[in-house]
């Protein structure tokens, strides 16, 4: 963890001394391996790519939990969903945690936002009637808001109107001409590539942008490619069903459900409205051709969302802060994107957690183009920026510096496993808890994989081993097997160990002496 310091710290500068500007880019439900860059089959990312020509792309980068406010919990705290406790979507953050925009306002920025963060506030001290207490999409304390987009999406509607758009009075926009709500299809919606939610966060963006005169700080937080999945022309019809790769599932649903218990409870319930907008009923009522047919509009999507980006790429160039400016470009988790007959995110698969990360600092040409290898995690964004500023975070964090991979170095003692969490309880409901006989806080599991095994420990339901060298789709849980059960038992450790590792150290590195407080961090 590093020191508190002034401006004077050396990784604090930019180019010529001056401190850089920021940006952290979100894209939230971006799979991993939908870029270019990293061999996809099909789909193409040239401005993702170009950023990584003159930064570093971490090929194997992991979410710490999903969805999307337990999975942001751990990308703007640094903590693991064990310590920040943000279960799921409308469990509150805790506001004694230390956050990314609260440490950039301590590096002297005003932190400002474009798009939402998905953070419930913390009720306590609140009244119970404060109207931002009947939502998960609160603002992470610190951020200036300059253009708020949380699901609802009325600013975005709003702009459209003001475009002529008279329709654009609900989501119902998103439906394509010509189909009927929920209906599959690759028509285009009635806004064009010019007018989508992206289009005019990066607009927003880029308006505020031309009004900087000092070093800033902005998170651009864009729902794309997060369903409803449609987009217009040309991306619609940009892929086709027949596009790879081979889907990562069992032959049949009954045979992938039967792999777990949480599989057979949870796959039902997946409903089509999420995913195709004022759709009705389950997914499984979905083929493999729809899978294939929603999975081109996906990957649509995700070439919508990187022209945008090159959009803002440009308008750095031009405002001449390209130079001056550190890009952080991630997502907050993935999508299952018919793995596992399977849409959304949450679980245990890889689809859910492997997204991209991209970072490029003008002060590190030396590794522009490098590709890491090594497992890396959301908790370690934070840390790192916090590094990269020369401040210190305000209490533990998980997560470690990134900066070495940055300086063309290799991290001493670097993690060699992937961890993950999901917490499937349900407070207001409890359908989980009455279905499985369990209490909330045993409706949870964890996931540590490295190249060659994935475990998955349930606080209160069987275990999983995928031995991922023969079964890179994760098929066959052979945890049960008497060949795995040493293996079991030794990744069931490494586990124990890394949870052990992890508890918070906050003040575990005081000790007060007869001379007074004594610390040490690690």
């Amino acid at each position: 963890m590093p020191n508190p310091t002034s401006t004077e710290h050396s990784s604090f500068a930019g180019v010529g001394g001056k401190r850089p500007n920021v940006l952290l880019i979100s894209a939230d439900q971006w799979r991993g391996d939908c870029l270019s860059a990293v061999g996809h089959e099909c789909v193409k990312t040239p401005n993702v790519d170009a950023l990584a020509r003159e930064g570093v792309l971490f090929r194997r980068h992991y979410a710490g939990a999903a969805p999307c406010s337990p999975a942001r919990a751990t990308l703007y705290t640094g903590l693991y969903q064990m310590n920040h406790r943000v279960c799921r979507n409308g469990s509150p953050l805790d506001a004694r945690f230390d956050n990314i925009a609260l440490a950039a306002r301590r590096a002297g920025y005003d932190p400002t936002l474009f798009g939402y963060t998905d953070t419930a506030p913390d009720p306590r001290g609140r009244d119970p009637h404060d109207p931002h207490l009947t939502t998960y999409e609160g603002v992470l304390p610190g951020f200036t808001a300059r253009q708020l987009l949380p699901e609802h999406e009325k600013q975005w509607l709003s702009w459209l109107r003001s475009r002529g758009h008279a329709d654009a009075v609900s989501r119902d926009i998103h439906i394509p001409v010509g189909a009927a709500p929920g209906e599959i299809s690759n028509n285009a919606p009635a806004y064009s590539k010019d007018e989508t939610q992206t289009a005019f966060l990066a607009g927003e963006f880029i308006r505020w942008l031309g009004e900087q005169d000092a070093p800033w700080f902005a998170h651009v937080s864009f729902l794309r490619p997060h369903p409803p999945f449609s987009v217009p022309e040309p991306y619609n019809r940009m892929f086709s069903a027949a596009d790879g790769p081979a889907f990562a599932r069992a032959v049949d649903r009954e045979t992938e459900t039967a792999t777990h218990p949480l599989l057979a409870f949870a796959l039902p319930q997946i409903g089509k409205s999420g995913f195709m907008y004022g759709g009705k009923g389950s997914i499984n009522e979905w083929t493999s051709q729809d899978f294939s047919a929603i999975r081109a509009v996906y990957y649509g999507m995700i070439a919508e969302v990187d022209a945008q980006l090159g959009r803002i790429w440009q308008a750095l160039k031009d405002a001449c802060a390209w130079d001056d400016t550190v890009i952080v470009f991630t997502s907050d988790h993935a999508e299952m994107m018919g793995d596992h007959w399977m849409l959304g995110k949450g679980g245990f698969h890889d689809g859910s957690y492997h997204v991209p990360l991209v970072i490029r600092d003008p002060c590190q040409p030396a590794t522009n183009g490098r590709q890491v290898e090594h497992f890396t995690s959301s908790a370690d964004i934070f840390p790192s920026l916090c590094d990269r500023l020369g401040i210190a975070p305000a209490n533990h964090v998980d997560g470690e510096s990134l900066l070495p991979f940055l300086s063309d170095s290799e991290p001493a003692n670097w993690r060699e496993v992937a961890f993950w969490e999901f917490d499937f309880r349900d407070v207001a409901n409890e359908s989980p808890e009455r279905h499985f006989g369990l209490k909330s806080n045993a409706c949870n599991l964890a996931v540590i994989r490295d190249e060659r095994f994935k475990y998955v420990h349930f606080a209160g339901l069987p275990p999983l081993l995928f031995d991922l060298a023969k079964d890179p789709m994760e098929l066959s849980n052979v945890a049960n097997d008497g060949a795995y059960t040493s293996t079991r038992l030794a990744y069931a450790e490494k586990l124990l160990s890394l949870r052990a590792e992890h508890l918070d150290q906050t003040l575990a590195y005081f000790e007060l002496t007869e001379d007074g407080p004594v610390s040490r961090r690690p």
